[in-house]
């Protein structure tokens, strides 16, 4: 009987358009909401890389991606931090030639190497 009277079809239709407006607006609320949510549960996972002067990095070097070969590290040997801004550009100094040289905070991360030197014990057993 609903199909026969055109101005109740008409509203029954008007109805389902604007329940599907609610529903998809309500996606899209919730879409955003899981994203700012996953966005900060990844921000806290992140560590903070804070440099100090004196202290030995390593660069990574993004150019070998471009050569096949598994054995070589892309991570170039410890240079010395001279300056760190805290807007994120860093001052490194290399050890061999002394050249200095200005790169982005995020291309670098901690040196333990002289750390782990430090730590390790020789036992004899005999």
């Amino acid at each position: 009987m609903l199909n026969f009277d055109n101005q109740a079809a008409g509203e029954r239709r008007l109805l389902q358009l604007n329940k599907l407006e609610e529903f998809r607006t309500q996606a899209y609320e919730n879409a955003k909401t899981y994203k700012e949510k996953a966005k900060k549960w990844h921000d806290q996972k992140l560590a903070r890389r804070e440099f100090v002067e004196g202290q030995k990095v390593l660069l990574y070097n993004s150019r070998l991606k471009f050569f096949l070969g598994k054995l070589k590290s892309r991570w170039s040997a410890p240079f010395t931090i001279i300056k760190a801004s805290p807007y994120g550009h860093v001052e490194l100094m290399e050890e061999k030639t002394q050249r200095t040289f200005t790169v982005n905070g995020h291309r670098l991360k901690h040196y333990l190497g002289d750390s782990l030197d430090e730590q390790r014990v020789n036992y004899i057993l005999s």
